[in-house]
């Protein structure tokens, strides 16, 4: 029974597209999710302006019972405008039982970064390229490490900056819109 509502929760999760959002919707939920952005941290903000791609995915749902699925899709931005539409999707295995909804934005720092990323047909997290998970240090600072690597990620939600999460394994894709 339990595989049963896994594989349905994935189904759900993988099939999402059927009610996604328009680009306009879309623009205008990544453009809040770069405001939160700002709103928790202005050193990301200040590293997103220092970008030289933005991708923002302003609401990625993650659902599991043993086995899960998280899917979203967003933005990516150059110089402020968008150039591309993209989806998110990973799979997992373990304990897990529940839902969450949060935003996760991916800053490419270097030109060479954002060119592989654009170049590939399917970027995968961790295999095509490493990103660094930013945390805040006093002051709502970040790491200074963190701060130099060329691909930095921030995953939040509405209460904030989450800790101890992953992009690895996530496959992002192209999309239509």
């Amino acid at each position: 029974m339990k595989t049963l509502l896994a594989a349905v929760c994935l189904a759900a999760l993988a099939t999402s597209h059927a009610w996604a959002d328009s680009k306009v919707e879309l623009d205008a939920k990544v453009k809040e999710a770069r405001a939160e952005l700002a709103k928790h941290t202005s050193a990301g903000a200040e590293l997103a302006a220092k970008a030289h791609g933005v991708l923002v995915f302003p609401k990625v749902i993650k659902a599991g019972i043993g086995v899960g699925g998280e899917y979203g899709e967003g933005a990516l931005q150059v110089g402020g405008r968008t150039v591309g539409y993209y989806n998110i999707a990973a799979a997992s295995i373990g304990l897990q039982l529940g839902a969450q909804a949060r935003s996760e934005i991916i800053l490419f720092m270097t030109a060479d970064a954002l060119g592989k990323f654009r170049d590939s047909e399917g970027w995968k997290a961790g295999v095509d390229g490493s990103v660094a998970l930013a945390t805040l240090g006093a002051g709502g600072s970040i790491d200074t490490d963190t701060a130099r690597k060329p691909i930095i990620g921030f995953i939040f939600s509405g209460k904030g900056l989450m800790y101890n999460l992953t992009f690895e394994g996530s496959k992002i894709t192209k999309i239509d819109k």
